[in-house]
């Protein structure tokens, strides 16, 4: 978890959840956010992890202003917060 949390720190529409907590898609419903997850398998051998996301906002329409912004060097957020 840590690796992410670090890895993720200050992007603006990340979001990790700490353990034990997973994303729910009504967390992300409408948003920009992907949202972030972890938790063990029952087996303890492997790391399950969960992302939730809108694919309306951030799967689509979304992530194309986001690229513009990043592209053109506007702001990320411009036009989606």
């Amino acid at each position: 978890e840590s690796v992410y949390r670090d890895f993720y720190r200050g992007k603006k529409f990340v979001r990790v959840f700490a353990t034990p907590k997973l994303p729910e898609i009504q967390f992300s419903l409408n948003t920009n956010y992907c949202d972030l997850g972890f938790c063990l398998a029952p087996d303890g051998q492997r790391l399950v992890i969960v992302s939730c996301e809108d694919n309306l906002i951030k799967g689509a329409a979304g992530q194309a202003v986001q690229n513009m912004n990043l592209m053109y060097g506007f702001p990320e957020e411009d036009g989606l917060l």
